[in-house]
């Protein structure tokens, strides 16, 4: 192969000499077609090169091949199909951890009801994890004042002036506003929300004042399903 090729540069070389003053060769400038000569030649003993030494271990050598190509593969598919891939990932969290915000790409949040029938819903105050109970009966966000003191919000005595009914009875509660409260990729800003007295709820409520907010909302068999406002 190598001499093959050499014989062809050698060919190409005499020819350009021999030649007459025209400046092109089958519509190639002659200094092109040198270069283009010198570069296959080389491009061949590169080629002629490797082959001999891939050929020494061929067994090996292909099993390499076929690996790298497989990667390759693989890593293309990986990418054309990022988006597709995201959402089976997404859904898989969101069966194996109840409670967990699945995205879909039109911004809309899906939300897997847990083993006991209740919808637990993770989301952030104020950039902080909390667990809400999605709970269309209760007419505002209800964080207990547990839960709120571990954000920094601590309302005085004198603040709880709101009676409200809850599962123990009437209590009192205090009117705050959070700063953001996000489920999934989405977030409402400056919520109304209400912090109940210690010991009065065993959990947060994620009432209509968020929920209001939201284009949509509805159950549909074991999955929760909001969406935010286009």
């Amino acid at each position: 192969m190598i001499y093959a090729a050499l014989a062809v540069l050698l060919g190409i070389v005499a020819f350009l000499a021999l030649s007459d003053e025209s400046s092109t060769v089958a519509g190639l400038e002659k200094d092109q077609l040198a270069r283009l000569a010198f570069s296959g030649t080389l491009l061949t003993i590169f080629l002629a090169g490797f082959w001999h030494r891939f050929r020494e271990q061929i067994g090996t050598n292909l099993k390499a091949l076929l690996f790298w190509a497989a990667l390759t593969v693989a890593l293309v598919a990986g990418y054309a199909y990022k988006e597709e891939a995201g959402d089976v990932g997404n859904r898989l969290v969101g069966t194996l951890r109840p409670g967990s915000a699945v995205t879909a790409g039109d911004g809309s949040v899906t939300i897997n009801r847990r083993a006991d029938g209740d919808f637990s819903v993770r989301a952030e105050v104020n950039g902080r994890a909390q667990v809400f109970q999605f709970d269309t009966g209760a007419s505002s966000v209800v964080l207990t004042a547990e839960n709120a003191a571990a954000i920094g919000i601590s309302p005085a005595e004198s603040d709880f002036s709101i009676r409200v009914s809850t599962a123990n009875g009437v209590a009192m509660a205090a009117p705050v506003y959070l700063d953001s409260l996000s489920i999934g990729t989405i977030t409402e800003r400056r919520v109304s929300a209400l912090v109940s007295r210690r010991g009065a709820l065993s959990g947060n409520l994620l009432g209509m004042t968020f929920l209001d907010r939201l284009g949509s909302y509805e159950v549909r068999g074991d999955r929760l399903m909001l969406r935010p406002v286009r």
